[in-house]
């Protein structure tokens, strides 16, 4: 894996490029106003929205966002219903809106294993924004860190020796800029899965706040608190 080299010779100011948030708390935030969780996950798509709006203005390049892992499948049914038509309206009803803000769109994980009618509305939804130069939206779909590596491993040995220079090349995020800032919510502190690889060197910041109730200030906040981090990626 090639290391990125400090923007600011390691003394702190750097601008992140490409953020990623574990979008964490949308059943805690429903039980906790004694609501279903389908509640809180309608609420949770309000705050990607929120996020997807907000991501322009703060200057990102790329924005990546954990929203369906290959665990989530352990999941009720009713739930992971639920969760597919929350995904099929914020397509519909966010398109045009991302397509108008030069917004491209990106999946990253195996969401070719969801139903034909989802599969059909995310490829549609990539072509359209497939030629976008603004910022990237990269949404983890089926999305599990360990697989991620197990297949770009593959991939690597299939062309020659594994090196970590030829998995990087082959991960499902090998378009993206390194990975600056990994966010979790709600309070937990853990990876969940989630760019295990791409996390080698980024900077991570958890926060107690629900995802529902999560805005674009804290993101700033996150982003601000990066900027003044020291980032030697091993080095002096």
């Amino acid at each position: 894996m090639n290391v990125p080299a400090p923007e600011t010779g390691g003394k702190g100011g750097a601008h992140a490029r490409h953020v990623a948030i574990i979008m964490d708390g949308n059943g805690r935030w429903a039980k906790k106003r004694h609501l279903p969780r389908a509640i809180g996950h309608q609420k949770g798509v309000e705050a990607v929205r929120a996020m997807v709006r907000g991501a322009k203005g703060l200057g990102l390049e790329v924005l990546t966002l954990y929203a369906f892992s290959t665990e989530n499948w352990r999941r009720p049914e009713d739930e992971i219903s639920d969760l597919m038509g929350l995904m099929k309206k914020f397509i519909v009803s966010d398109l045009d809106e991302m397509a108008e803000n030069n917004i491209r769109l990106k999946i990253i994980g195996d969401y070719k294993a969801f139903k034909g009618d989802v599969v059909e509305l995310i490829e549609g939804a990539l072509k359209r924004t497939a030629s976008n130069t603004g910022t990237t939206i990269a949404v983890a779909l089926n999305y599990g860190s360990m697989d991620e590596i197990a297949r770009a491993a593959t991939k690597a040995a299939e062309q020659g020796p594994i090196t970590p220079e030829t998995i990087a090349a082959h991960l499902d995020t090998a378009d993206l800029p390194p990975l600056d800032l990994l966010i979790r919510t709600s309070g937990e502190e853990r990876l969940s899965n989630f760019l295990l690889w791409q996390a080698a060197y980024a900077e991570l910041w958890f926060t107690d706040v629900l995802w529902p109730d999560f805005t674009a200030d804290h993101l700033k906040q996150a982003m601000d608190a990066f900027s003044g981090r020291e980032r030697r990626y091993g080095g002096r």
